[in-house]
C-alpha cells in the first residue's frame, strides 16, 4: 500500500464558516491494522488541522464496516527483531520495533491531549492500536456492532497504548479480567466500562456526520466540545445497543479478580466453575495465553493509578521494546501470524513458575532517564 493510501485525508463544509477534518484508515484488507505508514500520517495532519482556524473538530474512522481499527501492524516488527537478534546471546532493542512503539505512543499522547474535539466512529472491531487511538479521543463513538478488546495475552505483548492509565480506572476488578481474557466488549457495556462516550447506530452515522456540519460553531474550543456531546447525543440510541454481557457478571468478576497475588487469582478465576459464556471463553484465553503477559498486566493494574500519562506511555515503551528482547512477543507473532500454528511455546510454562527478577527484567528501561526516546513527552 502506498503512503498516499494509507490515511485518506478530506474536509467537510460546517456552520460558521468552520469545516471537519476527517481521516480514513485505509486498509480495509487488514481491518485497518495500524500502520507505521498510517502513525506517520496521522501525526502531522493532526498537528495541521490544530493550528488550522477554520478546522472546528475531527472525524476519525476506519475504511469498511468490519473494523475501525484492528490491533498494530505487527509483523515488520517480527521480522526485523528476528534478522537482528537471530545470532547472537545478548539481545538489545531493534530499531524498528522502538521507533514503531515510540511514534505510536506520541500519536495516542496527541490525540489524549489534542485541544479541539476528536469524534473516533468506533465501528466493528477496535483492538489494541485501535483501542489507543480511540480511548483517548473526546468523543468515542460505539455503535451495535462495536467489539472492544485488548487481546495483547494471546501474543505475548500486555495491553499498551495506554493500558496502563485506562484499565487501571476501570471498575473495580474490569480491568484484570479484560487484560488477563481478551474479553470483547459491546456497545453497552463499553459505555458502562467508560471505554466509550455515548452509542450511535450504525445506520445513523451519516445523520451525526450532517448534525455536526449544521451545528452552531464558535471561535470557543470548549464551547465546541459541548456542542459536539450535544450533537452526538441527540442522534445516539443507547436502546438500539445489545444487552449488556460484562455489566451483569461484574460482582462475579470482581470477586474472581481479588486475591492476594496473581498465581492466587490466576488459580480462583480458571477453576471457577460456570456456564456463562464470557468467562468460560475468558478461563480458556488466560490458560492458553502467555504466562508473561498475565504477570504485566497485575502490575499495571497495581501502579497505573499512581502514574502521570506522561510516564505511562514511558513505561510502555519499556515493556514493549523488552517483551520483544527478553519476552514472547516475538514467539507469539510467529505462532498467530507468521506460521499460524496457534501453537506459541512461551518462555514459561505457567504463571506460577515466574520470579520477581523475571517480571523486573521486564520493567527495567534499556535507556537512561536522560536517553528515553519519550524523555520530552509532555514538555
Amino acid at each position: 500500500m502506498s503512503q498516499e493510501q494509507a490515511v485518506k485525508f478530506a474536509t467537510i463544509d460546517a456552520q460558521n464558516g468552520k469545516k471537519i477534518g476527517v481521516a480514513t484508515l485505509n486498509s480495509e484488507r487488514s481491518l485497518n491494522a495500524l500502520s507505521l505508514e498510517m502513525i506517520k500520517l496521522l501525526s502531522p495532519q493532526l498537528d495541521a488541522w490544530a493550528e488550522d482556524d477554520n478546522i472546528a473538530c475531527v472525524w476519525l474512522e476506519g475504511a469498511g464496516e468490519k473494523a475501525f481499527c484492528a490491533g498494530g501492524d505487527i509483523v515488520q516488527m517480527y521480522h526485523a527483531t528476528k534478522a537482528q537478534n537471530a545470532d547472537t546471546t545478548k539481545p538489545k532493542p531493534v530499531e524498528e520495533v522502538v521507533d514503531f512503539f515510540t511514534k505510536e505512543y506520541r500519536l495516542d499522547y496527541k490525540i489524549r491531549t489534542y485541544k479541539k474535539p476528536i469524534v473516533v466512529w468506533g465501528h466493528g472491531f477496535v483492538m489494541g492500536g485501535g483501542i489507543g487511538l480511540m480511548n483517548g479521543a473526546s468523543h468515542r463513538v460505539v455503535t451495535e456492532h462495536s467489539r472492544l478488546a485488548m487481546p495483547e495475552i494471546s501474543i505475548g505483548l500486555y495491553p499498551d497504548v495506554g493500558g496502563t492509565w485506562f484499565l487501571s480506572r476501570l471498575p473495580e476488578g474490569m480491568g484484570l479480567f479484560l487484560g488477563l481474557t481478551a474479553a470483547q466488549v459491546n456497545a453497552t457495556d463499553a459505555l458502562w466500562l467508560g471505554m466509550a462516550d455515548v452509542a450511535i447506530p450504525f445506520n445513523a452515522k451519516q445523520s451525526a456526520i450532517e448534525a455536526l456540519q449544521g451545528a452552531d460553531w464558535s471561535a470557543d474550543i470548549s464551547q465546541n466540545h459541548n456542542l459536539v456531546d450535544d450533537v452526538l447525543r441527540g442522534v445516539g440510541d443507547a436502546t438500539a445497543m445489545p444487552e449488556a454481557q460484562l455489566e451483569p457478571l461484574h460482582e462475579v468478576i470482581r470477586t474472581l479478580m481479588t486475591g492476594e497475588d496473581l498465581t492466587a487469582v490466576a488459580h480462583q478465576f480458571t477453576q471457577y466453575q460456570t456456564d456463562e459464556e464470557a468467562l468460560v471463553r475468558g478461563q480458556k484465553t488466560l490458560q492458553r495465553g502467555c504466562p508473561m503477559t498475565a504477570h504485566i498486566v497485575w502490575q499495571q493494574l497495581q501502579h497505573g493509578e499512581q502514574l502521570s500519562i506522561e510516564d505511562v506511555f514511558r513505561l510502555e515503551l519499556t515493556l514493549s521494546v523488552n517483551c520483544a528482547i527478553h519476552g514472547d512477543f516475538i514467539e507469539g507473532v510467529r505462532a498467530l501470524l507468521i506460521d499460524k500454528d496457534k501453537r506459541p511455546q512461551w518462555r514459561h510454562a505457567s504463571i506460577d513458575v515466574i520470579g520477581e527478577r523475571d517480571v523486573d527484567e521486564m520493567f527495567t528501561s534499556p535507556w537512561s532517564a536522560e536517553a528515553h526516546p519519550l524523555k520530552d513527552l509532555g514538555e
